[in-house]
């Protein structure tokens, strides 16, 4: 649920060649950062965000795991995040996963202390803390020309190893993200369409147990 989450995350928002060796010294590359620091204030710019997604998995053999298809909105601190088969509300303090077979709930208090990137933190530089970054140069997806930044986690003990964040140079926002796993499995995922000003309802952010007929409720704040 995490790689989904961290996933989304990414794909609301929303980078020539580097030496690779800076990336092993510790050092991060300022061509990157250039690109990461323009994204981050388009970011910042958005007052609520809208976004459709896709979700592919491949195993660590390249076959295809699947695709899924997603939606998220964001306003604040609330967010809630929606995926085949899985429904993800936040108010910043609380949260609630919902898993459509079975039936059920699970609540979960935020864990602030937590390194994990939020909706909110992404909307802060949280790639000059928590990640060296390196920009590999130009490539193309479809039509589209982008540009490729390597991300690698400071915090060794994440279950990936590696991001690859893909810039639309022209919009400055994110196009699509790919996530590489310890264990071989790759997570990526691709925007569809993106408003950064949408008028989005509290309701829209809100778990309302009414329209879950039946859900079960394992609530784990205790």
């Amino acid at each position: 649920m995490k790689k989904i989450i961290f996933a989304c995350f990414v794909c609301c928002g929303f980078i020539l060649f580097a030496d690779a060796q800076n990336n092993s010294l510790g050092k991060n590359d300022p061509d990157a950062k250039k690109i990461l620091d323009q994204v981050s204030v388009k970011l910042k710019s958005f007052k609520s965000v809208q976004a459709s997604f896709t979700l592919s998995i491949e195993d660590s053999k390249g076959k295809s795991q699947g695709v899924k298809k997603g939606s998220f909105y964001q306003k604040g601190s609330q967010y809630h995040v929606s995926i085949t088969g899985q429904e993800i509300f936040s108010d910043g303090k609380t949260s609630w996963t919902y898993d459509k077979s079975t039936n059920e709930v699970t609540i979960t208090k935020v864990d602030q202390t937590v390194k994990t990137i939020t909706p909110e933190k992404f909307f802060t530089d949280f790639y000059d803390k928590d990640f060296l970054y390196k920009l590999n140069g130009n490539v193309k997806q479809g039509a589209k020309e982008l540009q490729e930044i390597e991300l690698t986690p400071t915090d060794k003990t994440k279950t990936f190893f590696k991001v690859l964040l893909y810039i639309d140079p022209k919009t400055k926002t994110m196009y699509s993200i790919k996530s590489l796993e310890k264990n071989g499995t790759k997570y990526t995922v691709t925007i569809n369409n993106l408003n950064g000003n949408a008028v989005i309802a509290d309701s829209q952010l809100a778990f309302d147990k009414s329209k879950y007929p039946g859900v079960d409720e394992v609530d784990l704040r205790n």
